[in-house]
């Protein structure tokens, strides 16, 4: 009987879209959550609240998308360079190219016939390729996208700060800042559970762990709000 084949499920292919994706969504209900919370704690009036949510989901993203492109397009260039570097040496001096590559696979475990073997076949195939991904570290799946990034981030700040901004659009006013308090609590909860499970790490430690910053944030930014107490300005 012939057996089926094995498939194996990996997840550093995902690192890339999902840490932004990550951060885009964890720092969209935080943020807009603890701007909206402060601001309720001052005593502002409910238009003022809705604003200053919808404006933070705006500049946030915005400032989450041009982050996460300029330093992923850093990381991209450098890639680009090193590829370059490499491909002039495999042009100037192919020789000495084949054996590094033959002397990294020596230093990882095979004769040194057969890591000579080995080098020579994967220059055949592509060199350019066999030197990327074993001197330099540098895979196609764990390539640098700069845009795929900016995207990822961006759009899902505005998924996380959906949350808030919902709140203090819906929530009766007197009670906008514990709503929002508990709503975010409860929404960071299941996107560090999501981000955990897809990273393939324990989900309760995942959520607890954005559940702590975020209450810490929001706690901050409600004792700030306090201190302008608009009640005591009008």
């Amino acid at each position: 009987m012939k057996r089926p084949l094995h498939k194996e499920v990996h997840r550093s292919d995902r690192v890339g879209w999902l840490r932004a994706a990550v951060l885009g969504a964890n720092d969209g209900i935080v943020s807009v959550a603890g701007l909206v919370v402060g601001i309720a704690a001052s005593g502002a009036p409910a238009s003022t609240v809705l604003a200053t949510g919808v404006a933070g989901t705006v500049a946030g993203a915005m400032s989450m998308a041009a982050g996460e492109y300029v330093s992923v397009q850093s990381q991209a260039d450098t890639e680009h360079a090193d590829l370059a570097l490499e491909r002039r040496e495999l042009h100037e001096d192919p020789h000495t190219e084949l054996e590094e590559l033959a002397g990294i696979y020596r230093r990882r475990g095979l004769t040194p016939e057969l890591a000579h073997q080995v080098a020579v076949q994967l220059t055949a195939h592509d060199a350019l390729a066999a030197h990327a991904r074993d001197e330099l570290g540098i895979t196609e799946e764990l390539r640098a996208r700069p845009l795929q990034a900016a995207v990822a981030s961006a759009g899902a700040f505005v998924a996380g700060a959906a949350l808030p901004v919902t709140t203090a659009l819906f929530a009766p006013h007197a009670h906008v800042a514990q709503i929002t308090t508990a709503s975010t609590l409860a929404g960071l909860c299941i996107t560090g559970a999501m981000a955990a499970q897809a990273g393939g790490a324990p989900r309760l430690r995942g959520a607890l762990r954005v559940m702590f910053w975020g209450a810490l944030a929001m706690g901050a930014a409600a004792a700030i709000g306090n201190l302008f107490d608009t009640h005591l300005a009008g």
